[in-house]
């Protein structure tokens, strides 16, 4: 009885080993200092998949500033990084100096060590609410500095640090047709419905979503030659009612319905290479 114990479990230990020594794909992805050669490609999808080709966006620019940078996640598709640039020079049209921009994408894309679980492929971008006081800060202060909050405390009104040219920024990425969707909070949304007096229809690429108070996250679409995958179009409409319904819930929570849990859901950080799109392992296996 003991020998047959002792020989089903080396069996099982033989088929689980390989699978629990494969490198997570956080672990991977982590440590690369740059990206790989070839053209630059966009890879799975936005929580799931990696990137070749991406360029880095300069730590400093005459209208930008890239925060964090031990991080080493100031890394994306080039769409996303000129899509920034211009971005950063509309903010100076609306009376900033220019933008602190947080985190993009690692070197190679991939699930991160710590975070979030999207900013996967380069097309992801956190922008950070806070106005910059100056775009000579050095390396030290970008990691102490912290952004603020846009939403007052109680999370049903905007705070004293609002001002329009949150707006402005927000509304110009919005029509930039490389733009698949705008996250943030849904007090910002709503407010941004009341304060629009002309066309709405750039309002439908702003999505409600809970934590993106002190940062709004743009997204861009799957840029040409890329192998990725979108998300399905936001409903149509401008999304006001559905923004203000989120400020309903925060006010009343016992009017949501609860959900169970999704008992398939893993989050990305618990991803082997393995699971990943295949064209991922070209990609850390690259020079």
């Amino acid at each position: 009885m003991i020998r047959k114990f002792l020989t089903t479990a080396a069996l099982i230990a033989g088929l689980v080993s390989p699978a629990l020594a494969e490198p997570l794909a956080k672990d991977v992805f982590g440590h690369f200092k740059g990206a790989s050669q070839g053209p630059a490609v966009s890879i799975g999808f936005y929580s799931k998949g990696c990137g070749q080709g991406f360029q880095q966006l300069p730590e400093s620019g005459p209208s930008w500033q890239a925060m964090r940078l031990s991080r080493n996640r100031n890394w994306g598709h080039p769409e996303l990084i000129s899509f920034l640039v211009g971005l950063s020079q509309a903010a100076q049209q609306a009376g900033w100096k220019g933008l602190y921009v947080g985190d993009i994408s690692q070197p190679r894309g991939g699930p991160m060590i710590s975070g979030h679980a999207s900013h996967q492929i380069g097309l992801d971008a956190d922008i950070w609410m806070l106005p910059p006081s100056s775009l000579n800060l050095t390396p030290a202060q970008r990691e102490s500095i912290s952004s603020v909050s846009v939403v007052a405390k109680g999370g049903t009104q905007l705070s004293g640090n609002w001002n329009p040219g949150h707006m402005a920024i927000m509304r110009a990425a919005a029509r930039d047709p490389r733009v698949e969707r705008i996250f943030t909070d849904p007090v910002v949304k709503v407010a941004m419905c009341q304060m629009e007096r002309g066309n709405r229809s750039w309002l439908r690429k702003i999505r409600p979503l809970n934590g993106h108070d002190y940062h709004f996250h743009v997204r861009l679409s799957c840029p040409k030659g890329s192998i990725c995958r979108e998300q399905d179009p936001p409903p149509p409409g401008d999304g006001c009612a559905e923004a203000a319904e989120w400020i309903k819930n925060r006010i009343d929570p016992s009017r949501v319905k609860p959900t169970p849990p999704d008992p398939n859901y893993r989050h990305p950080r618990s991803y082997r290479l393995s699971e990943l799109p295949n064209q991922c392992r070209t990609v850390a296996a690259a020079p």
